[in-house]
């Protein structure tokens, strides 16, 4: 799909409503940066649609609205990784959405296939190593389950949505057999038992408790670009490997957005997510929340850009989708905590 990137001013004219919009728009949100709020107050000023704003974990957001029925006030739900995008939508909460700009915005591969949601931002799930100790860090994200790794690698528990996502690209692309071995592979490989968050795994190389790990890309710039505890000061120490660059490429994660089912104000909602895929606030993604942008063209952060260039997945995530229950039961049949 050939892409192309809109000003903010450009998408509002675009539109057959004035580009001083008004009115309102209620936000249902599990992103929890601060950064964001620069998005949300230059979408106001610009639009003159007042942002209400209800912030909770993913799962809960996405009850309420299912408990909220036809009465719901949500118009936009916003979450992290295509596992709960996908939830959102199986429960019925999303409606479909036509819209021209984000068509030629959103890689037809980001997107559900549906029109019920769209991603706005990746994080890519890569391989991380001590450089002192790995001479030879796993090349794909298949290798991770190679013996010759055994008792080196750390990696998020089986609940972790990011990992979920990646077993169930790894079914898309391998079939279950592959998926199958290499979620044993990896149980057998585990320095220790799964535990904490992706900077956890990360610290885990600086501890010295694992020689590699498996974590997002935002959460190893955000350690470059600020002060994060127990990482900063060492971050020299840790080499970056970008997986299955000669295959598939790099798997990515996407922060995305859908217009509830009943939505009140849906021609702001529209408005609201073409904004999201303008280069103002892909750049707020990179700039603000360390993560890249999926428009294509638009620039990165210095830290971003620092991690180097690669090859990303550009498998179906909304085929990927359709593989999380699958993933979900191989992950419970290997043992993986």
């Amino acid at each position: 799909m050939t892409t192309k990137t809109l000003t903010l001013a450009a998408l509002l004219l675009s539109s057959a409503a004035p580009a001083f919009a008004e009115g309102e728009l209620n936000l249902y949100s599990s992103r929890h940066y601060d950064t964001d709020e620069r998005l949300y107050s230059d979408f106001e000023e610009a639009t003159g649609i007042t942002i209400n704003r209800i912030e909770g974990k993913a799962d809960e957001l996405a009850a309420r609205i299912d408990a909220e029925g036809a009465n719901s006030p949500a118009d936009i739900l916003i979450t992290v990784d295509t596992s709960r995008l996908e939830r959102a939508k199986d429960m019925g909460i999303l409606q479909a959405v036509e819209s021209a700009v984000l068509e030629e915005s959103i890689p037809s591969n980001l997107q559900d296939s549906d029109n019920q949601w769209f991603g706005f931002s990746q994080r890519a799930r890569v391989i991380f190593f001590d450089k002192a100790d790995v001479a030879n860090p796993p090349a794909t994200y298949l290798d991770l389950a190679d013996p010759a790794y055994e008792g080196l690698v750390c990696i998020r528990s089986s609940t972790n949505t990011y990992n979920q996502t990646l077993l169930a690209s790894i079914i898309e692309n391998h079939g279950e057999e592959v998926a199958r071995e290499w979620a044993q592979g990896v149980v057998n490989n585990m320095a220790r038992d799964p535990q904490g968050g992706d900077t956890d795994q990360l610290r885990g190389i600086v501890s010295g408790e694992c020689e590699i790990s498996v974590s997002n890309t935002y959460y190893f710039a955000r350690a470059i670009r600020t002060e994060v505890d127990g990482l900063s000061d060492s971050i020299d120490m840790i080499g970056l490997q970008w997986p299955s660059q000669d295959a598939e490429g790099a798997h990515v994660n996407l922060s995305g957005a859908g217009i509830a089912a009943h939505a009140p104000n849906y021609d702001n909602a529209v408005k609201f997510l073409e904004y999201l895929a303008s280069d103002q606030a892909q750049q707020y993604f990179s700039n603000g929340n360390d993560e890249f942008p999926v428009v294509e063209g638009v620039a990165l952060s210095e830290e971003v850009a620092s991690l180097g260039e690669f090859t990303a997945d550009d498998v179906d995530l909304s085929a990927v989708a359709k593989q999380l229950p699958l993933a979900l039961t191989i992950f419970n049949d290997v043992g993986w905590e």
